[in-house]
């Protein structure tokens, strides 16, 4: 197949259509500069995505109406676009946005993409990001590829063929890259090292995003044979698989091999997924399903939370009414860790923000966002300790989440419970 221009290839897209847009390392800014250049004749662009990076370029005002995002998780890319009207959000489940594109509740005119160049047999492959990607390619009516020779080629299911391509532009560009490990201080080591205590040897993990999960990560050094099944894939897992910790070998399903939906960090970690046998990038309605990965033993998840209150209710995609990221996979797993055999979901946050504000507190901000009920809060771990709540009562949750709150904030949270439940004292 030959390759043609960005300005060509964008020919494809016409006014009312609704656009998907590859997301995360793989976000093909190349097309999205090309496209707001055409931005004259098209109106009515609505653009599907999920964690974009980069310059998203058309969530500009300058660009509104003619494009208007319509997001399944708010990256910080979009994040101004939405919370000043711009764009939109859609909260989703990770594991169940393929069903929005198989099902056609969203029907896709077009998907832009960012694929490695094609093999001697023709397939590209769509890298470090095949999670929702899979399920677009396979759903939209027309497909237009930006083809960069950083790609990496990835094993799973992210492969497509040439013949399934209508338009292919080749652009050689660096992968956005995501250093996590910059971000972690003191407080965010201790979390590691609580939440390291609580992983047994032949485990099999489940990282979410952020400071914190590389702060676990770090701190897992000592352990033996665990396994990986997670949606995203950060530089810290291969210092680990490298140093032999990781093996996979205790998995029941795909034993001896990582497996993930997306990878997020440094050109390092691009390096070692390139071509790498041992490392099967799937689909994320597999990946994310619960049913599937209960059925490893010992399943951990490890997510974090904006604010958590003090009977347990979970808010990690909004700051009362402003949005700032999603959804995403935190219930998938937190849940599957629950029913997983000797299964331990975990929420982990520092006990306070970096601006002083605490993040355990006696009610969520007024439109906050539960991610995660209460009901399905079992471990919370903060700096000052952890916190386990299953099958506690409302009080017993208070009194041990106020154990691990900053301990400037506890006498605040007494007398919250003691308002709230009367009789506190345990």
């Amino acid at each position: 197949m030959t390759y043609v221009s960005a300005e060509e290839a964008l020919k494809i897209i016409q006014s009312g259509h609704r656009v998907f847009v590859h997301g995360s390392a793989c976000s093909p800014t190349h097309l999205l500069q090309k496209l707001s250049e055409q931005a004259s004749r098209l109106k009515n662009i609505e653009l599907i995505s999920i964690s974009l990076y980069g310059d998203a370029v058309v969530d500009k005002p300058e660009f509104y109406p003619h494009f208007r995002y319509n997001s399944l998780f708010v990256s910080a890319s979009i994040r101004e676009a939405v919370n000043q009207g711009r764009a939109d959000y859609v909260p989703v489940f990770l594991s169940e946005i393929p069903e929005l594109f198989k099902r056609r509740i969203m029907p896709l005119d077009v998907a832009l993409i960012m694929v490695s160049e094609p093999d001697k047999h023709g397939f590209c492959s769509l890298g470090v990001s095949v999670d929702v990607a899979r399920s677009a390619v396979n759903a939209a009516r027309y497909v237009i590829a930006q083809v960069n020779p950083r790609v990496p080629r990835t094993h799973g299911d992210g492969m497509i063929h040439v013949s399934r391509i209508h338009a292919m532009v080749h652009h050689q560009s660096e992968l956005y890259e995501a250093h996590f490990g910059d971000s972690v201080g003191e407080e965010e080591l201790k979390i590691g090292q609580r939440v390291a205590e609580l992983v047994d040897d032949r485990c099999t993990l489940q990282m979410g995003i952020g400071s914190i999960p590389d702060a676990v990560l770090r701190s897992l050094g000592n352990h033996k044979d665990l396994g990986v099944h997670t949606e995203m894939f950060s530089d810290g897992l291969v210092d680990l698989i490298q140093k032999g910790v990781v093996t996979n070998k205790y998995k029941k399903i795909h034993p001896g091999k990582t497996v993930t939906a997306f990878a997020l960090g440094s050109r390092k970690l691009y390096d070692f997924v390139d071509d790498n046998p041992s490392v099967a990038f799937l689909d994320v309605d597999y990946v994310n399903d619960t049913a599937v990965i209960r059925r490893n033993k010992r399943v951990v998840a490890i997510n974090s939370a904006i604010e958590i209150d003090f009977t347990g209710q979970v808010c990690a995609d909004s700051i009362g009414t402003y949005h700032f990221s999603g959804v995403g996979g935190q219930m998938d797993f937190i849940r599957a860790a629950a029913l997983s055999e000797g299964g331990k979901p975990i929420i982990a946050l520092t006990s306070r923000t970096t601006k002083g504000i605490p993040r355990i507190v006696p009610l969520l901000k007024q439109g906050a966002g539960v991610v995660t009920t209460r009901a399905h809060v079992h471990y919370v771990v903060t700096e000052y300790g952890s916190a386990f709540l299953f099958g506690k009562n409302l009080r017993e949750r208070a009194k041990a989440l106020i154990d691990i709150a900053h301990p400037d904030d506890r006498e605040t949270l007494d007398r919250a419970a003691e308002q709230r439940f009367k009789e506190f004292a345990i």
